[in-house]
């Protein structure tokens, strides 16, 4: 599970990046502490790439339970905003990436490819 405030931008890229790179070995999921929509610059800077996160949706956390799910991680510094029971979860990381969101598009490309290797790294450590 990648979860972040809105569930709009840092947590859907993880979500597209770990669908892609993760294809087969994990199961994903992301939420945001409150829903809104998955950003449009999200979606283009992910596109430039060959992913497409068009379809994917911004959720509630509290539309999920936390023992459906191994892994936790907070992508906005945002783990002292969860419930306990999420926090708890096997592997449980708050990455505390910068927001893209009124950013230029740099931004949000940088910010996509430091998610890219962190969740690289994740799925290697999960697998």
């Amino acid at each position: 599970m990648f979860v972040c405030r809105r569930n709009s931008c840092r947590s859907q890229i993880a979500e597209g990046f770990a669908k892609t790179l993760g294809k087969g070995k994990v199961e994903v999921t992301s939420s945001g502490l409150e829903a809104s929509r998955v950003h449009p610059t999200a979606i283009e800077v992910m596109s430039d790439i060959d992913i497409d996160i068009r379809e994917q949706t911004s959720d509630p956390l509290s539309d999920f339970k936390a023992d459906d799910y191994d892994a936790v991680i907070s992508m906005c510094g945002c783990g002292t905003s969860l419930p306990p029971e999420w926090v708890m979860q096997e592997v449980f990381e708050d990455w505390d990436l910068d927001d893209p969101d009124g950013q230029p598009i740099e931004t949000f490309q940088r910010v996509r490819d430091e998610i890219k290797e962190r969740v690289a790294k994740l799925i290697a450590q999960l697998s």
